[in-house]
């Protein structure tokens, strides 16, 4: 999986008036926090976490807060948004480890083409990520779902993806994608 270099600075708790003082100055306040270590405020650059969060890929992200030479391993857990200017208010990171799996959401890509496409059917797709467990070492960028055998009124369902060292965490009856009947192809075979 990629990583994403994110450089911040501690805060202190602050009230209202301290947190919008940040929004102002065109930083964004966050927290980090896991690995059973004390919660860790700080603050980044809204321009630089713009990059990290408006992209539907997933990214290990390395923190380093106050110019520290080592960073903080860590994942976007949760996101506030304003809900008029879309702009991004409030920002939770979880801290990892290589040992213990990681929770992730992870982009699907759809590859090939589908023969009941070619059999005059309509391709749908309900789901653009997947939520994944698995340990930082084998955390894919994205998960790549082959339609090319998907038929006419067939579907392809979160319990069909397989990947190796990776648990699906989401509802294994998700549907991902499908294939369904058209009218045209219902009239011409009622037509026959």
């Amino acid at each position: 999986m990629k990583h994403f270099e994110l450089k911040g600075t501690t805060r202190q708790v602050g009230n209202k008036a301290v947190i919008k003082a940040f929004r102002r100055e065109g930083l964004v306040p966050c927290n980090l926090y896991g690995l059973g270590m004390e919660n860790i405020l700080f603050t980044v650059n809204a321009k630089e976490l713009k990059a990290l969060t408006d992209t539907p890929n997933s990214y290990i992200v390395d923190l380093f807060l106050d110019g520290a030479k080592k960073g903080q391993t860590c994942v976007l857990h949760e996101l506030q948004w304003h809900p008029v200017t879309d702009e991004c208010l409030h920002v939770d990171f979880l801290a990892v480890g290589d040992k213990k799996p990681v929770t992730i959401s992870v982009p699907l890509v759809i590859e090939g083409h589908a023969k009941g496409v070619q059999q005059g059917g309509k391709f749908y797709q309900n789901v653009r990520s997947l939520k994944i467990s698995a340990l930082l070492k084998d955390l894919p960028d994205e998960l790549t779902i082959d339609i090319t055998s998907l038929g006419l009124d067939k579907r392809i369902k979160a319990s069909d993806v397989q990947v190796k060292n990776v648990t699906i965490v989401s509802d294994k009856d998700t549907i991902i994608c499908g294939v369904k009947t058209t009218r045209n192809v219902t009239a011409a075979a009622s037509e026959e």
